[in-house]
């Protein structure tokens, strides 16, 4: 278990992994598109007990144009923290969920998006960068 200052975390599982491609002509055809596909990711979480918290991170690759055949993947990664005693702060706190905690556990969150990929019949694809979650963080306030 991973020990910092501000938070530890307690255990971390895929909640769900997702692949959909319909069929044969679909594959084919976002085997030539995959390049186009994007990544988004949606952060939530909601209190446990005994300061506890459940954090449910989801990556979605998909299609966001208006191709009718498309293929679809997901994983929603979700990880238990302990959140230290000492912070109050609601911004401190979601710094800590939205940010921190994001950066641990991103290597894994990725290779297992890239894993279900893999498998999934698109062995080409990699991140070329990878997502700062810094940078997201800040946006939220701008």
């Amino acid at each position: 278990m991973i020990m910092t200052k501000k938070f530890k975390i307690v255990c971390k599982y895929i909640k769900d992994l997702s692949s959909e491609t319909p069929d044969i002509e679909t594959y084919l055809f976002v085997r030539d598109q995959i390049q186009k596909y994007q990544l988004g990711i949606d952060i939530n979480s909601k209190a446990l007990k005994n300061k506890m918290i459940e954090v449910n991170t989801k990556f979605k690759f998909e299609d966001k144009g208006n191709n009718k055949k498309k293929s679809y993947f997901e994983i929603i990664y979700s990880t238990i923290v302990k959140v230290n005693d000492e912070i109050k702060d609601k911004e401190e706190l979601e710094k800590i969920l939205l940010c921190d905690l994001q950066i641990e556990i991103y290597p894994d969150v990725e290779k297992s998006l890239l894993n279900l990929l893999h498998n999934s019949g698109f062995p080409e694809i990699k991140f070329e960068k990878k997502v700062d979650f810094e940078n997201l963080y800040k946006q939220r306030f701008n």
